[in-house]
């Protein structure tokens, strides 16, 4: 023991020593093993800090107090809730019954002998220096005590009379007001002072306004409501607090839910009650995936970190050899001096040992100190603060053994390599001939073909993405198996090369110890870029593909559905700041208060169209029993009438965002670039316009399924020559003809009828409201509408009595809008403080462009780096025959080419295995995800979900990307080779030579 002691002692003051002679060298690897440690221990300690715990989340959501209730909307009906009060159901059964909906009268369900203060949160614009801007108004008792923890107060303090107001700091900087400065709410004559600056913990980015309760909503909700404007949609919580220790128990919960009222209770969430003491699991059940969710995590974890371990490895592995082959003198007199073989073992991974322990301590050290100095810069990308600097020793620690350990791994090849040499042999420089392992390609070759099988198992037969995965990992460690075999394969061709190339890469060929490492370095860095890139370019094919427009390429969309007032700025910036040409405005309907938006909501009613019974579609007509109508088919029957012409969607676009009734004129049709005179007609005569064929009522009795042409589908309208009368196309294509004209009819539903309309279409009865028929043509096929369903005519809404109010408008464009000037309109549009819908179709962009050449970058560094790592190994191993060069007359060019050429020749062979090796996780991949959407394509027929617009099957490409392969095979190889004979002295320090 004591023996064992004393030598491995020596061994670390050795490594200790060479180390610090070998400074480059040693900063090297630390690098590699210490950034990784850097990076990991920072964000560790970063998540834990901004991991709140139940007790601070609670204080940032309750202050002190013991809950807060809300109102769910449920009516008041009795409810059951979870402990934490984040999932609600009403008690009882309502799937045969309309499930309940209104406000619950909170403040009557806070228990006796409490106190509550009341919270209530509403959006309103505020006028700015640069505007108006959207902004929660937030009506809180800042100063009470129940509300501390809150809101933190960062300078002046909180609103103690009605005109005064504080602001989040976040708000203060986006609006350029300041404390002292006076605030104005759109439609509103009262002022306000902004007395104080304060921040919410959990929320930085937020722009809010406090004010005392009833300072703000109540009267501009008061203002707004006579101006005809959207209101603040304000809600109310309260917070309570009780008079005993207990706080507030599950008991009180149970009660108040008896009340129709949600409790977020602090004594609950921090002591829940058992699974059985929960009605609400009893009724809804227990749904928990969090172990399922933590393995998956760690089994991805693990896996990264092991490949990374790898890579490191394999880049610090070279670097160890280079000093184990600068310190062979060294170590042969220590086996001259009655040293055993590890003893010379011992001294090479104490060198691994002494920089990984370094690289630990740095590593841990600086993520600690960096953690802690951008706490403030962490905390704002965030977003929220941190509950605390949270330090885990335990887990800091085992973050800092990964360096030790993988410093110890890297160092593991070349001390024995190192201890396998002669006394003799070290002593004289000689290297010696080490015959190649024969069973180290045999497990290479069982690796990848294990891995490949494991990896087409899991891409064609399973759904387990994770056997991909693995089996591809397990194929690529196959190939860094195989890479000192492989390398040998790659000296045949050095016949044909000229000098400089054919004695790289016979050096290359005869040092494979030092050569493959590097080479495996290389390919594993390139197998993940080559992995990834291959995956994105084929998804993004796949996105082209379904990539569905919007608009026109070029058109523009400007439309406000909740803020009419707005919409005369928005149609004249647009105009002024873009180079459009025609320019369509449109409106829509609204049923109640012009203020109503198109979100509905409030005591606003709706409108609808009416399909006409032989246009609705089988599989989705309700009828009194309440039973599924899909139900009543067989597979086949369903598999038919998924691909029905009555049993289609709307289409993608922009069109109906208003709603599916759009009042314009002829205009529109040019933006949309439907070509159909007669349509143009027939809105110049009053007639409404039908982009759906569904819809249209034509005269007399509408024609069975299948006996009719034609007709737009899902905001697309079908070529009239795509059905043929009888057949089955036929049948699917069916409807009114094109440029058939009839009528459309139109329910309308008052706010007061809108729970009953509800309960008749859930019993498939007819819902009340009163019918208006508009006379209609149905546009001509062949053509896209854009997801607009309808075209009505200013003049013909008027006569049949529709309350109309701006929406936006539709531009042509000249050309392309540049980024300058989208931004500047985004700056003028921002003014208005609006939900502002702003749609520019600019044609399917790849957003993968700037990851994949990052991607790229990345790769080309590995592979310079591993390169350089072992073209310094060759120059150190292969010193003796560039002395010999030298003697026979080379030129001192040689010696640049030679060293540039090995480098190149490293990372040629790498970057060729690496893209091999690379595909094969992608592929799988891709044929897993096809095989995925063919599955829920074919449970999508034969449950009648298809749509007809989508009857294909699903399209999921492979597609390699020969840009970064390129860029890969040629720049890299070739930027690696030009570098390091840059780097490289074209003469050598002059040396003895030595004794044989």
């Amino acid at each position: 023991m004591k023996s064992w002691y004393h030598s491995w002692r020596a061994a670390i003051r050795i490594a200790r020593r060479d180390a610090w002679r070998f400074k480059g060298r040693s900063f090297l690897v630390l690098a590699m093993l210490a950034l990784p440690i850097l990076g990991v221990s920072a964000a560790d300690l970063t998540l834990r800090s901004a991991e709140l715990s139940s007790a601070q989340q609670l204080d940032r959501d309750l202050g002190s107090a013991d809950a807060r209730l809300r109102d769910p909307s449920l009516d008041g009906v009795p409810l059951l809730q979870d402990p934490k009060g984040e999932m609600t159901v009403p008690v009882g059964n309502y799937e045969e019954k309309p499930w309940p909906s209104g406000r619950t009268d909170v403040l009557a369900a806070v228990p006796p002998n409490t106190k509550s203060l009341v919270d209530s949160e509403g959006m309103a614009k505020l006028k700015s220096t640069h505007g108006l801007l959207n902004t929660q108004i937030r009506e809180l008792k800042a100063a009470d005590p129940m509300a501390e923890g809150i809101m933190h107060l960062d300078r002046g303090r909180f609103p103690q009379k009605s005109d005064e107001v504080a602001a989040t700091n976040a708000f203060l900087e986006s609006s350029g007001l300041r404390v002292g400065s006076e605030l104005t709410a759109r439609g509103l004559d009262a002022t306000y002072r902004i007395v104080g600056a304060y921040e919410l913990p959990d929320a930085l980015r937020e722009a809010q306004v406090n004010a005392l309760p009833g300072a703000l909503l109540a009267p501009l909700d008061k203002a707004l409501a006579a101006a005809e404007l959207p209101g603040t949609q304000s809600s109310t919580t309260y917070l309570v607090a009780t008079s005993g220790d207990a706080g507030f128990t599950w008991n009180m919960v149970k009660e108040t839910n008896k009340k129709g009222v949600t409790v977020a209770s602090r004594a609950v969430t921090l002591n829940p009650p058992a699974d059985s003491d929960v009605p609400y699991y009893e009724q809804e059940g227990k749904f928990d995936t969090g172990g399922s969710n933590r393995t998956t995590e760690l089994a991805i974890i693990s896996t990264v970190v092991g490949l990374a371990m790898l890579e490191i490895c394999l880049l610090a592995g070279p670097a160890f050899a280079v000093g184990a082959r600068r310190s062979r003198r060294q170590l042969g007199l220590v086996g001259a001096n009655g040293g055993d073989r590890h003893h010379i073992r011992a001294i090479v991974l104490s060198g691994g040992l002494v920089i990984g322990a370094v690289a630990a301590v740095v590593g841990t050290a600086l993520g600690i100190g960096l953690t802690f100095a951008l706490q403030p810069v962490l905390e704002g990308w965030l977003g929220k603060r941190f509950g605390g600097f949270d330090l885990r020793p335990l887990e800091l620690i085992g973050i800092a053994l990964i360096a030790v350990v993988t410093g110890l791994l890297a160092a593991i090849v070349p001390a024995v390599t190192a201890s396998r040499q002669t006394v003799v042999a070290s002593l004289t420089g000689r290297r010696g001939i080490r015959k190649s392992s024969r069973v180290l390609p045999i497990v290479g070759l069982t690796a990848v073909a294990l891995g490949a099988g494991i990896a087409l198992y899991g891409s064609t037969v399973s759904d387990q993405v994770a056997l991909v995965g693995g089996g591809s990992a397990l194929a690529e460690l196959g190939v860094v198996a195989l890479t000192p075999a492989l390398v040998g394969l790659f000296g045949r061709i050095g016949r044909w090369l000229p000098l400089s190339p054919r004695l790289a890469l016979r050096d290359a060929v005869r040092n494979r110890g030092r050569t493959a490492p590097a080479v495996a370095a290389v390919l594993a860095a390139v197998a993940g870029t080559v992995a990834v890139a291959t995956y994105t370019a084929s998804s993004e094919a796949q996105d082209k593909a379904e990539y569905e427009a919007s608009l026109p390429h070029g058109a523009i969309a400007a439309l406000s559905p909740d803020s009419p007032a707005d919409v005369p700025a928005i149609r004249e910036n647009v105009q002024r700041l873009l180079p459009t040409d025609v320019r369509a405005d449109v409106d829509r309907v609204v049923v109640g208060k012009r203020s109503c938006s198109s979100y509905g909501g409030g005591n606003c009613g709706r409108y609808e169209i009416v399909v006409p019974k032989a246009h609705e579609c089988p599989l989705w007509m309700n009828d009194v029993t309440g039973e599924d109508p899909t139900e009543k088919y067989s597979k086949a029957e369903r598999r038919k009438l998924a691909k029905d012409w009555r049993c289609t969607e709307p289409g993608g676009g922009v069109g109906n965002s208003g709603g599916d009734i759009l009042i314009g004129d002829a205009k529109l049709l040019k933006v949309l670039k439907i070509k159909d005179p007669a349509a143009e007609k027939a809105l110049a005569n009053g007639q409404a316009v039908s982009f759906r064929n569904t819809q249209m009522n034509p005269p007399g009795d509408a024609k069975p399924a299948g006996d009719a042409e034609g007709g737009a589908r899902g905001g697309t309208v079908p070529s009239k020559n795509s059905s043929e009368n009888g057949s089955q196309e036929g049948s699917r294509e069916g409807g009114p003809k094109d440029g058939a004209e009839g009528t459309i009819d139109i329910r309308v539903i008052d706010a007061a009828d809108i729970e009953a309309a509800d309960t008749a279409m859930m019993e498939g009865k007819e819902p009340p409201g009163t019918v208006k028929s508009l006379p209609a043509r149905q546009v001509s096929g062949g053509q896209n509408a854009y997801g607009v369903t309808m075209l009505v005519p200013a003049d013909l809404a008027k006569k049949a009595g529709f309350t109309t109010v701006p929406l936006g408008a539709f531009y042509s464009t000249e050309q392309l809008p540049s980024d300058k000037q989208q931004q500047k309109l985004d700056g003028e549009l921002a003014k208005t403080g609006g939900d502002i819908w702003l749609t520019v179709e600019k044609g399917f962009t790849p957003e993968n462009s700037l990851a994949m050449l990052a991607l790229a970058v990345f790769a080309g560094l590995i592979t310079i780096g591993a390169a350089g790592i072992a073209t310094g190994l060759a120059q150190a191993d292969a010193e003796a025959d560039l002395k010999t060069l030298a003697a026979v007359g080379a030129p001192p060019r040689v010696r640049k080419a030679l060293s540039g050429f090995q480098c190149g020749v490293v990372a040629a062979m790498g970057v060729l295995l690496g893209s091999a090796a690379g595909i094969l996780p992608a592929i799988g991949l891709r044929f897993t995800e096809r095989r995925s959407q063919d599955q829920m394509y074919a449970q999508a027929l034969d449950e009648g979900w298809s749509n007809g617009m989508q009857a294909a099957a699903p399209f999921v490409p492979v597609v390699v990307p020969w840009a970064t392969l390129g860029l890969l095979l040629i720049a890299v190889p070739l930027g690696a080779a030009v570098l390091a004979a840059l780097v490289t002295r074209s003469r050598g320090a002059l040396a003895r030579r030595a004794a044989i």
